[in-house]
């Protein structure tokens, strides 16, 4: 058998067929105008703490364009912007105030196929005394996570230095890859995996795919994780691609579904969220239920970033912003989309502190229509 067929073969049989994975190997997805929730309950905070059903979205500005499959954004302290290129393997500087492009360097080791490539990136803890970028990629043998100290006084395209890979083996595939890494409030850093088309990885406690992992900063298994000197936080996941914490520390994640429902969750060290034997909500106890669910035509989520009381949720195939009010870990309303189909599949969004969030678009990435050719960072005001 050939190596094209043999990849075929491989993912029908995963069954493949999310409504943002490789439409050649998908099947038709079911449409839906909204997400559903578990509803509200009472979580102890204060009734005032709630936000209210309804919010709003205004598009502030464009702060660059002309950007080539963008995936990863790391706000750096000065205000300016970092952004990782998954098709280039390069990390380019964003002024904020003009838009202006530097590049920082190519990420050596990069092999970018299908949904990998250089996917997420985010700061060192201590990036003020050690300038360390870290960046999980697709390498020719697997997905990784690495990080490169940034030297700003050197010549544009030399400011990366050579990567250190810090943590390895996560199973690569032509789709699931994960990719998000965010350093979470207690200074470890969170990634979340893929279960590259290989369905029973998710449940295998031992393989690092279909996971969010939880590590130190120097890629050792981090303490007080729940399964004695294991990097796996929770299991049972199918392509996990948004991490973020709300005001109260506690983490949530965004996961693409197969056919019917993608999720939104809340995240509990140790639990197992259902795939591949549930997707969506299941009636069985042992798996960890989804706050929210939408029709995979609606979302296909990636990024979620939290502010104003809400988790926001990039979609892809959705082509649209969706908010998530919450009391606790519960969603106190239904889902409220914004920028429906206004600036195409939305990739990557970061809190840019108080009411203001970055949105980055992905219509270069192979399966949208670019809008003038590019994808751009867009600068928000919420509520």
């Amino acid at each position: 058998m050939s190596a094209a067929l043999a990849v075929t073969a491989l993912l029908l049989a995963a069954g493949c067929s999310s409504g943002d994975e490789d439409p050649r190997y998908g099947t038709t997805t079911p449409s839906g105008s909204a997400g559903t929730t578990t509803g509200s309950s009472s979580s102890g905070q204060p009734a005032a703490q709630v936000p209210p059903a309804k919010g709003t979205v205004k598009v502030l500005r464009t702060v660059t364009e002309g950007l080539k499959t963008p995936w990863g954004l790391a706000p750096l302290p000065d205000g300016n912007l970092l952004v990782s290129s998954r098709d280039d393997g390069t990390i380019t500087r964003i002024t904020e105030k003009t838009g202006r492009k530097t590049e920082l360097g190519t990420v050596s080791g990069v092999s970018p196929a299908g949904e990998g490539g250089l996917l997420g990136i985010a700061l060192s803890p201590d990036y003020a005394s050690d300038h360390m970028i870290y960046a999980y990629f697709t390498s020719a043998s697997d997905n990784r996570i690495v990080r490169m100290l940034y030297d700003p006084q050197k010549p544009a395209g030399e400011q990366l230095g050579a990567p250190d890979t810090i943590f390895k083996g996560i199973p690569k595939g032509y789709i699931h890859n994960g990719g998000r890494i965010a350093f979470g409030p207690d200074g470890m850093l969170y990634a979340g995996t893929g279960e590259s088309g290989q369905r029973g990885l998710a449940q295998d406690k031992k393989s690092l795919g279909g996971k969010i992992l939880r590590l130190t900063p120097e890629g050792d298994p981090a303490p007080g994780n729940p399964f004695p000197n294991s990097p796996v936080y929770t299991y049972g996941h199918r392509n996990v691609q948004g991490l973020a914490w709300d005001s109260k520390q506690r983490l949530f994640a965004s996961e693409f579904g197969q056919d019917t429902w993608d999720e939104l969750n809340a995240i509990t060290p140790g639990d197992d969220y259902g795939w591949p034997d549930a997707e969506g909500r299941s009636s069985d106890p042992k798996y960890h239920n989804p706050i929210t669910q939408w029709h995979t035509d609606d979302a296909s989520p990636s990024g979620i970033a939290y502010a104003e009381g809400s988790l926001w949720m990039a979609g892809l195939k959705g082509q649209r912003l969706w908010r998530i009010p919450l009391d606790g870990t519960k969603a106190s309303a239904a889902p409220q989309a914004f920028l429906t189909r206004e600036y195409g599949r939305l990739r990557t969004v970061v809190s840019a502190g108080g009411d203001k969030l970055w949105l980055v678009t992905s219509n270069t990435d192979g399966r949208g229509t670019p809008k003038s050719g590019d994808d751009r960072i867009l600068e928000l005001q919420v509520s």
